[in-house]
């Protein structure tokens, strides 16, 4: 398996409710984790199209709409899916080991 950085432990999965989302600082970078329907997704928490918090924007299915003016992204892949976002975020890898959430930067 080669797999790039290290995988950080993150939160129990039994302690990360549905819909829940936490906002992490991990190396330097911004991160928000999203639980949705049990699948677990990592994004940079950082718009795009000015760099402003992403991570509090409303969700329209695995879209998170950024509260400043509107670009939005998919949770999944960091891939951005509306403007005035051109670039997608980066998004990191999770795991669970022995019921705990790891994430990958």
């Amino acid at each position: 398996m080669s797999e790039e950085g290290k995988f950080y432990p993150v939160i129990r999965v039994e302690e990360f409710k549905n819909g829940e989302r936490l906002f992490l600082e991990i190396k330097g970078q911004p991160v928000v984790v999203f639980n949705l329907a049990g699948y677990f997704y990592a994004i940079r928490d950082a718009c795009t199209h000015d760099d402003n918090p992403l991570g509090d924007g409303d969700l329209d299915g695995f879209e998170v709409i950024c509260p400043r003016h509107g670009a939005r992204f998919d949770v999944r892949d960091g891939r951005a899916t509306h403007m005035p976002a051109l670039t997608d975020t980066p998004s990191y890898p999770m795991r669970v080991v022995d019921g705990m959430l790891e994430i990958n930067i």
